[in-house]
């Protein structure tokens, strides 16, 4: 690389500055990230990382300054984020050779962050107790003051552009055409523009089935007197490969031969990284894993086949988990679950979970509660295919009913694509309930199926992508003699408004209907029943729907719309404006007899690194019987 008429920086030698400009395209997509420990409120459950640590060894405190001569802000702040020593002030370095190692590889990063702007003629000059660092680090001693007065003077220069842009390769064809690439002359030469072209090109080649593709030859040099920059990328695509054997190394307990059915990676086609990013993801979504790595070997051979490891860390086969939430409607709710993971050694997983919702709301015995049991084998007819199978009890008791019930169902799923995936399966349903209709009992025996579709681009905080679920159900009653079907689907969008996403309009549209003869036929904890968080917000829990004699009986259709704007105002701090409207009918089919129930309100959001903090408050626009003026919910993620 060649980086031709850089001023002088201090007193370093010609030969040191041509190995900075060498260097600092690594030193760009190498600076170390800071780590985090979780944090609620202050709160750190776990520990932080700093309090854990090994002391320093005399520590040696230091006070940063960072200005720039041009005053702007913009850059200043970039280098701010960019520094260690006004990052890390207070993190102490050991002793004053640490302080010292701490400018040293600030200087590089300072210089590496005004190249990625486009400044190639600036200089960075820090002092240390006054002293410049060239002749700090030549005596290796500092005045005994303390703190030490850190200040770190920045001329960023003048801003330059690209000038000629030459693009080429060897092995296999690329564009020459840099604007292909994302580079066209007189846009301003950001180093990582350089960067994301030089990976876009590899990624190409790689798409093409050349596994060692990279960039022989970067050729960059600066014209002062023209405040522009030369670019010369030279691609070399290397062999092409086919996929050859398959090895599994890091199992303890995992049945290897399972890794590579699970892998699906297609032994003698065509090498593609698509095929190591979906083996990467199915390896991953077992569960089973703590880390992924999958090694490419050496081409070998005329057939070029090239053999993959996959190398895994297993993860602690026993987990423990606990969950709470809690809503002024709804009461106070805990959940907890104990797993087992990899029982037998190819990915099964056994579950206990248990719940108590309604604390605080109701008295202990009419409490809502539920406990089950699952076991889940994936593989079972193919590495795409997976059985499961749960028995659970549950009570439940909202303001419309008294409900105690017993289910044991089995499914087959499937995964079809990375986004769709379904299940079929069989349910034996069990209900004891007592609500205006009586006493009843019910036995259900159904054939359960559903199909998802999720190209969210995150669970808890979706910024873009489509969800959607279809759930069917024909069952028959066995106590009561009564044949019915179940149908229900819901499908919720997200938005981002700008590219930094912080602002996000999300939609949510739910709707089903039960075909029975009538509504006393359905047990009443399958009926439709609106209201209560993850419904119309603002409402009382499971108190909007048809009514008998002022109490709600539940109804054989149900319409949900919600609307929310999301606006993240800081990195940790969000608020949302939310609208939420619907209603269950007697009918099978909606006929709005009754107008839907509007609720509105507002949230904030405390994001935390397991997904957001959701606080939100709610009124009911048109309450009934039961509802109260307002209602708050607390969980965790968003509301959908």
């Amino acid at each position: 690389m060649t980086l031709a008429g850089l001023p002088a920086r201090g007193a370093f030698c010609a030969a040191r500055r041509l190995l900075q400009a060498g260097l600092i395209f690594t030193v760009l997509t190498a600076a170390p990230q800071s780590a985090h420990s979780f944090e609620l409120f202050g709160w750190k459950p776990f520990g932080s990382s700093e309090e854990n640590s090994e002391a320093v060894p005399d520590p040696i405190s230091y006070e940063p300054e960072l200005t720039v001569s041009n005053d702007n802000e913009r850059i200043a702040t970039e280098l701010r984020d960019a520094s260690l020593l006004m990052q890390q002030k207070d993190r102490p370095p050991s002793g004053e050779a640490g302080l010292l190692a701490r400018a040293l590889s600030d200087r590089e990063r300072l210089i590496a962050q005004l190249y990625a702007i486009g400044r190639y003629g600036g200089t960075v000059e820090i002092m240390l107790a006054g002293i410049p660092l060239e002749t700090a680090l030549e005596q290796s001693d500092l005045p005994e003051a303390r703190p030490v007065s850190v200040i770190i003077l920045v001329d960023p220069g003048p801003v330059f552009t690209f000038a000629d842009i030459s693009i080429s390769s060897r092995g296999s064809d690329l564009s020459t055409d840099p604007a292909f690439w994302g580079l066209s002359p007189g846009e301003v030469a950001a180093s990582d523009e350089i960067l994301k072209a030089e990976s876009r090109m590899v990624s190409v080649l790689r798409g093409r089935g050349y596994p060692k593709a990279k960039i022989a030859e970067r050729r960059i040099t600066a014209d002062h007197s023209t405040n522009s920059l030369a670019v010369t990328l030279i691609a070399d695509a290397g062999p092409k490969a086919r996929f050859g054997a398959v090895s599994v190394s890091g199992t303890k307990v995992t049945d290897p031969a399972f890794v590579v059915q699970q892998a699906m990676l297609p032994e003698g086609e065509l090498y593609s990284p698509e095929d190591l990013a979906r083996t990467r993801k199915r390896l991953n979504d077992l569960g089973i894993f703590s880390s992924v790595r999958l090694v490419e070997g050496d081409i070998e051979g005329p057939d070029g086949t090239m053999p993959i490891t996959i190398e895994v860390t297993e993860r602690k086969r026993h987990v423990i988990g606990a969950g709470a939430s809690w809503s002024s409607t709804e009461g106070f709710g805990v959940e907890s679950y104990w797993r087992r993971r990899n029982l037998f050694g190819r990915g099964e997983l056994l579950s206990i979970e248990g719940s108590v919702g309604r604390l605080g709301n109701e008295s202990l015995e009419s409490l809502e509660y539920s406990a089950r049991i699952a076991f889940e084998k994936p593989g079972v007819f193919g590495p795409l295919t997976s059985f499961s199978t749960s028995l659970g009890a549950r009570q439940e008791n909202p303001d419309a009913y008294l409900s105690r019930t017993i289910t044991y169902d089995a499914y087959l799923n499937r995964q079809f694509t990375d986004q769709l995936k379904g299940r079929a399966g069989a349910e034996v349903f069990y209900a004891n309930e007592e609500d205006v209709f009586g006493d009843s009992d019910y036995l259900l025996v159904g054939l359960p199926a559903d199909l998802t579709f999720d190209n969210r681009d995150n669970l808890l905080n979706p910024s873009k992508g489509v969800f959607a679920a279809f759930f069917a159900e024909p069952a028959y009653d066995t106590l009561n003699a009564n044949a019915m079907g179940f149908v229900k689907g819901t499908v919720s969008s997200y938005y981002a408004l700008d590219e930094s996403k912080r602002f996000i309009l999300a939609g949510k549209v739910t709707a089903g209907s039960i075909f029975a003869p009538s509504v006393e036929a359905v047990p009443a904890s399958r009926r439709y029943i609106a209201g209560g968080g993850g419904s119309i917000r603002g409402y009382a829990y499971r108190n909007v729907g048809p009514r008998v004699d002022g109490e709600v009986t539940g109804g054989r259709s149900l319409i949900e719309l919600s609307g929310e704007v999301r606006v993240r105002m800081t990195e940790t701090i969000g608020v949302v404006g939310f609208v939420d409207a619907g209603n269950a009918y007697e009918n099978s089919f909606p006929d709005f007899s009754e107008g839907l129930k509007v609720g509105v309100g507002a949230g904030l959001r405390y994001f935390t690194p397991i997904g957001p903090l959701r606080i939100d408050a709610a009124i009911p626009l048109d309450p009934g019987p039961g509802d109260p003026d307002f209602a708050l919910y607390v969980g965790l993620s968003q509301a959908f």
